[in-house]
């Protein structure tokens, strides 16, 4: 079952944060990317899908940190396997932060301490 924004799927019967619904977070971005203020003017959606995965699936891998706490390992990781994708992290590391951060709006409390 699907939060109320699709974010996340919960175990019916607990409660229980289980998965991200990629389906809807990608098409959560592919709808909103383009009035943020960190993509460049003409950019498609394809230039930042990848950075926006990275941050929903990088926010449950490290559950309970927060993304400024992690920044240097993603950075790291990004950096190693930059030649799959054409953006730096510096280009790619808003869209990160906004995707982490949306996924961490969607669990209850403030696990990470971080104020969202």
């Amino acid at each position: 079952m699907a939060d109320q924004d699709g974010t996340l799927n919960r175990d019916p019967l607990s409660g229980a944060r289980a998965v991200i619904d990629p389906t809807a977070e990608n098409q959560h971005w592919a709808a909103h990317y383009s009035g943020t203020s960190y993509v460049k003017p003409g950019a498609d959606y394809k230039t930042y899908q990848t950075a926006y995965r990275y941050g929903w699936e990088s926010c449950q891998r490290y559950p309970g940190r927060s993304f400024d706490a992690v920044e240097p390992e993603l950075k790291r990781m990004w950096d190693k396997y930059r030649h799959a994708w054409s953006q730096t992290w510096e280009e790619a590391k808003a869209a990160t932060r906004d995707a982490w951060h949306r996924v961490e709006r969607a669990v209850p409390g403030d696990a990470d301490g971080d104020g969202r």
